[in-house]
C-alpha cells in the first residue's frame, strides 16, 4: 500500500529516447527521486525500436537496480520506442510495486496505424495494449491534466504522489529528468547499441 502522507518517499521515474533513422536501440532511462527531489540512483537499458522487448527491458532494469526502497513507479508511456508496446500488467506483477503509467495526449487509438505499419504482428500488439486498460483523465495542482493507468495503487493516491513530485507543468520531475538523461546516453551511446545484437542481449546498468 503507497502511504502518500509518508514524509519521505521515493519514485522511480523512467523515460526513454530514440531515433528510428539513425539507429535500431532507444535507451530506456530510470531515475530514482526522493519527494525532496533528490536524485537518489540511475539506471540504463536498451530495447529494440519497433520491436516488442520493452516489457523485458524494464523487468531487467528494476531487476538490476536492486532498491527495496521505491514506493512507486512513473513510467512516461507504455507506446514507446516506435510501438515497442509496454505489457503493463506483467511488469506491474514482476515489479510488484505500485505502478502509474503517464501519457500527456487524447488518442484516437492504435488499430489503424498497428495495421499499416506492423501487418505482420498488428494483432499481437493491439492486443497488449488493450489489455493495459482504459487510461483515466486527471488534474494536477499545477493546473495541468494528463491521462492514467494505475497498477497496485488507487488513481485517487496516484495523483497525491503525482502532486509531491511535480514542480510545474504535466511531468513529474523523476520523469522529467529521465528523459534528459536518455537523450544524452542514447546521443553517447548510438554506436554502441547500434552494435549489440539479439534481444537475448537486454538488460540493465544501475549506478
Amino acid at each position: 500500500m503507497l502511504r502518500t502522507a509518508k514524509k519521505g518517499i521515493r519514485a522511480l521515474g523512467i523515460a526513454e529516447s530514440f531515433r528510428k533513422e539513425v539507429g535500431s536501440r532507444a535507451i530506456l532511462a530510470g531515475v530514482v527521486m526522493r519527494s525532496d527531489l533528490l536524485v537518489d540512483g540511475v539506471a540504463l537499458t536498451y530495447c529494440t525500436v519497433g520491436g516488442m522487448d520493452s516489457t523485458d527491458a524494464l523487468i531487467a532494469m528494476w531487476d538490476n537496480l536492486r532498491r527495496e526502497d521505491i514506493n512507486i513507479v512513473f513510467l512516461g508511456g507504455s507506446v514507446i520506442s516506435w510501438f515497442n508496446i509496454v505489457d503493463l500488467p506483467r511488469l506491474h506483477q514482476a515489479i510488484n510495486t505500485p505502478l502509474v503509467c503517464i501519457t500527456y495526449r487524447e488518442s484516437k487509438g492504435l488499430r489503424d496505424v498497428l495495421i499499416r505499419r506492423f501487418p505482420e504482428d498488428w494483432e499481437t500488439r493491439l492486443r497488449v495494449h488493450e489489455m493495459n486498460g482504459e487510461r483515466v483523465e486527471v488534474g494536477l495542482r499545477t493546473g495541468y491534466r494528463l491521462y492514467v493507468r494505475c497498477f497496485g495503487v488507487e488513481v485517487e493516491d496516484a495523483v497525491k504522489a503525482l502532486n509531491r513530485f511535480t514542480l510545474s507543468g504535466r511531468y513529474p520531475e523523476p520523469v522529467r529528468v529521465a528523459k534528459l538523461v536518455a537523450r544524452s546516453a542514447l546521443t553517447y551511446l548510438q554506436p554502441v547499441v547500434n552494435h549489440r545484437a539479439g534481444a537475448d542481449d537486454v538488460g540493465g546498468k544501475a549506478v
